[in-house]
């Protein structure tokens, strides 16, 4: 009983971000539930350490390290400096946009790319006369998309890859085309929304200050991208993804020139911490065999999340109550993994529907805070006019792709 409290009452505060009162945010709420799980005794010491899955957070701590090397070596900066080259044909350049986020984040993790971009973007944008904010919406319906295509493309398929012990290539095989057909879909119904809205009056004086970009280092760029191509290369083979993810990321540390504290210093340790505190909560109520039970009584109602549409429907919920990350830690105890197309259903579901609303996704978070500091307003309103028609569709290529 002890356990369903503090699972309870630490999800609702992860759903509703915040404790009235207190200045804490979600990490800080998980945080708190993991330290009353262990210190009223349903998850002892010596167990909320053998819980927490660190294999998951090797793979989410070396990629981290890779995107910083790019990222200090210029690489996004450059990026962005290229694509806005097609600016002066703003359907085309939201395009190119939307693909190079889809693509940057199968390989690189949706959040980091959001994070990396959506500050460029915003700060460009406005100089080149666009309405930034049906591009940053682009930016992160697309990184969503384009991250579900691989078991790397961010932290809940990681999660989700290697607690099932899925095989990488097997899973891109499954997943690439309802992705690239959801990409089609979401370009569409932005092209379609913002068709009167792509451009704005050219702004004069933009303070630059506040932009204090990597300057692109040819070599750095380059040590960045061979890590990224060597690691794909590696997770075809049989070594375990996160050894081979550390060491590629072990060996980007022995630079010259590039200090290993400001590669470190761009890891997001919030996200680490967060995940180590859900393993221990998840952990909790598993000792409890709460999960258990509750199948139990919806296979004794004809429910079974064997059956891909009601899979798909209880990821889509819990995601966008609790955020993606926390709601695929709830269902995965519950799956089989002798069948692999569930867990192909449940990361590629609780992918798309981070789409549906602001808060259903860490990396609409990012865009939207990364493009107030530039004076881009995404409002939740905003984001659910496309992210609702998005997430439909996206949804619905799932389900007939399941048939097919």
């Amino acid at each position: 009983m002890t356990a369903l409290v503090i699972f309870v009452v630490s999800y609702l505060g992860i759903a509703m971000g915040r404790i009235p009162g207190l200045a804490v945010d979600r990490v800080g709420i998980a945080i708190l539930g993991a330290i009353a799980m262990v210190s009223l005794g349903s998850v002892s010491p010596q167990e909320a350490v053998r819980c927490i899955d660190f294999p998951t957070l090797c793979l989410l701590y070396g990629l981290m390290i890779i995107s910083a090397q790019l990222r200090l070596g210029g690489f996004y900066t450059a990026v962005a400096e290229k694509v806005l080259g097609f600016s002066d044909h703003p359907r085309l350049f939201l395009l190119v946009s939307m693909l190079l986020s889809a693509v940057l984040s199968a390989v690189l993790a949706n959040d980091i790319i959001c994070f990396a971009m959506a500050p460029i973007l915003a700060y460009s944008l406005k100089r080149a006369g666009l309405n930034p904010v049906p591009f940053l919406l682009g930016l992160a319906v697309s990184s969503n998309i384009g991250s579900a295509a691989t078991l790397i493309g961010n932290p809940q398929n990681m999660l989700i890859g290697q607690v099932g012990h899925l095989s990488f290539e097997a899973f891109f095989l499954w997943a690439y085309m309802p992705s690239c057909l959801s990409l089609v879909a979401a370009f569409g119904i932005i092209v379609m929304y913002y068709r009167q809205n792509l451009i704005i009056e050219k702004i004069e004086t933009i303070n630059g200050n506040d932009m204090a970009l990597p300057q692109f280092d040819c070599w750095q760029t380059i040590k960045g991208i061979l890590a990224v191509v060597v690691l794909v290369g590696l997770y075809l083979t049989d070594i375990p993804r996160d050894l081979s993810t550390l060491s590629v990321a072990g060996s980007l540390l022995l630079s010259r020139k590039m200090k290993s504290r400001d590669m470190m210093a761009l890891v997001d340790w919030h996200l680490i911490t967060l995940f180590c505190a859900l393993f221990i909560i998840i952990h909790g109520i598993s000792l409890a065999h709460l999960p258990e039970r509750v199948l139990e009584f919806l296979s004794q109602k004809g429910f079974e999340l064997t059956q891909p549409a009601f899979l798909t429907g209880v990821s889509v919920v819990l995601s966008n109550l609790f955020s993606n990350v926390p709601a695929v830690m709830i269902v995965i105890p519950c799956l089989d993994q002798a069948i692999p197309e569930p867990w192909y259903i449940l990361a590629i579901s609780s992918t798309f529907a981070g789409n549906l609303f602001l808060l259903g996704s860490i990396a609409n978070l990012i865009v939207v805070e990364k493009a107030s500091n530039h004076d881009v307003v995404i409002s939740f309103k905003e984001h659910a006019r496309i992210g609702i028609p998005v997430t439909l569709l996206s949804l619905l290529v799932l389900v007939v792709w399941t048939w097919i």
